[in-house]
């Protein structure tokens, strides 16, 4: 296992991981050329909800530690990309310096909550989800105080055309930072490092008697998912030109949580599915509420509400999330396709393997499948 947890990422992973970012790469390109000035706008609010909630599913899924002050870590980065925005900044060396504020915040903070497990980890997080954009209001002078700090938008190159829409370069600006991350996570969770910390997650006291250190893997962790928040914040102000402390309130962190949750913990695919419900639901739940007219106060609400609906929904039917349910729909329908007769439909113990087996999709080249009565943890 140590061998292994220190293994670096293999060169067929970093092929793959490069032609999926491509493929992704151009899809959104396609879709923003085709979307108008509203849906662009959408689409660049979905690429950096990606971003933080891809870091959240590494944190909660593959290291296991739950994180309820993600919404003050995109405070950290929205607030340093405006700073330096307004100090006359390049674009590309903002966005990077808002990785390495909330990398040098998220640090101690991984520290410290590598110590802490349970409802302690959840209430050191959620008090500073609370505390952190407060601090806005003490510094009026340097952070704006309530009204924040607002920066002009991005101009689209000139190569593009002087009537580029604007959105559509918020939208590619975003969707390159979203690529970023995928390209990095997914080249994380495939390499020994994602499996240490899957290993870490499965079984702490095995994972030690192995040798693998518990608090720096999950510091590791916590640092990587903060920095993907961060430059989910920076993005965040590139595209809305504002960044305030009412725009972190205590209920992004939550939703943020609920919408990883409910796209699949642990996926990337699933990170993607709660970015998507994250832009699309709170549409949807004020066009209902204007069209039964229920009250301002009621209407505001309503997304909450909502999303701890869909959240119990979708654990009953899909445990795992909608990437979950998606696997499984597809698992059903991949051997009606092959067909039955044929050996490609069979089940793994129809061609004498055991009910234990690894699919050879789900694990590692190289990966050893664990023999009948051997206990290991999964990921290691």
């Amino acid at each position: 296992m140590i061998r292994r947890a220190r293994g670096v990422v293999r060169a067929s992973t970093l092929l793959r991981s490069l032609a999926l970012v491509v493929v992704v790469g151009l899809v959104l390109l396609f879709l923003s050329n085709t979307f108008s000035a509203y849906r662009d706008l959408q689409l660049a609010e979905a690429a950096y909800y990606f971003c933080v909630l891809a870091g959240l599913t590494v944190l909660a899924g593959s290291s296991g530690q739950v994180s309820l002050g993600h919404g003050a870590f995109m405070a950290v980065g929205a607030y340093t990309v405006a700073k330096l925005a307004n100090a006359g900044w390049a674009l590309a060396p903002e966005l990077a310096a808002a990785v390495v504020a909330t990398l040098i915040i998220g640090i101690p903070m991984g520290v410290a909550c590598s110590r802490l497990r349970g409802p302690y980890l959840a209430g050191a997080t959620l008090a500073f989800a609370v505390g952190l954009p407060a601090v806005a209001d003490k510094f009026p002078a340097f952070l704006g105080g309530e009204n924040g700090l607002s920066i002009n938008p991005p101009t689209p190159p000139a190569s593009l055309g002087t009537t580029f829409p604007l959105e559509r370069w918020e939208a590619w600006i975003a969707c390159i930072g979203a690529l970023i991350v995928l390209f990095v996570l997914y080249n994380l969770t495939h390499s020994g490092v994602g499996r240490a910390l899957r290993a870490v997650r499965d079984d702490e006291i095995a994972a030690s008697l192995a040798g693998l250190r518990i608090g720096r893997w999950q510091t590791l962790a916590f640092a990587v998912s903060a920095a993907a928040a961060g430059l989910g914040g920076g993005l965040l102000v590139v595209v809305t030109q504002l960044a305030t402390p009412g725009a972190f309130p205590l209920q992004l962190s939550l939703t943020l949580l609920a919408g990883v949750v409910i796209g699949g913990l642990g996926s990337l695919w699933g990170a993607a599915w709660g970015a998507a419900l994250l832009v699309l639901l709170p549409n949807w739940t004020n066009d209902v509420a204007n069209s039964i007219s229920l009250s301002t106060n009621v209407s505001h609400n309503l997304p909450i509400a909502v999303y701890g609906a869909v959240l119990i929904v979708a654990m009953l039917m899909w445990p795992s999330g909608i990437q979950g349910g998606v696997r499984a729909l597809v698992g059903a329908v991949r051997p009606a396709l092959a067909g039955r007769g044929g050996s490609a439909g069979r089940s793994s113990t129809e061609r004498g393997g055991n009910a234990g087996d690894v699919p050879a999709g789900d694990r590692e080249a190289g990966d050893r499948v664990p023999e009948a009565g051997t206990k290991t943890p999964s990921g290691s």
